[in-house]
């Protein structure tokens, strides 16, 4: 992917664990089991933590730039 967009930033961004994170959400939030079983409904909300956490490593970046 560098070599094919050399000028462009690639940031990586850790997302072990999201999906358990996603499916303790989806208990929380009382969802049924049957419910639960949807690995694409998973998959759904473990985009939004992913994008979520990236999102905020961001903000605390640049705050600690803006001191």
């Amino acid at each position: 992917m560098v070599k094919e967009f050399p000028d462009t930033k690639i940031v990586t961004h850790d997302e072990r664990f999201t999906s358990k994170m996603a499916f303790q959400a989806l208990i929380d939030a009382g969802a049924k089991q049957k419910t639960r079983r949807k690995k694409e409904l998973t998959d759904k909300i473990s985009a939004v933590i992913i994008l979520q956490s990236y999102m905020a490593q961001i903000q605390n970046l640049q705050n600690i730039n803006l001191k």
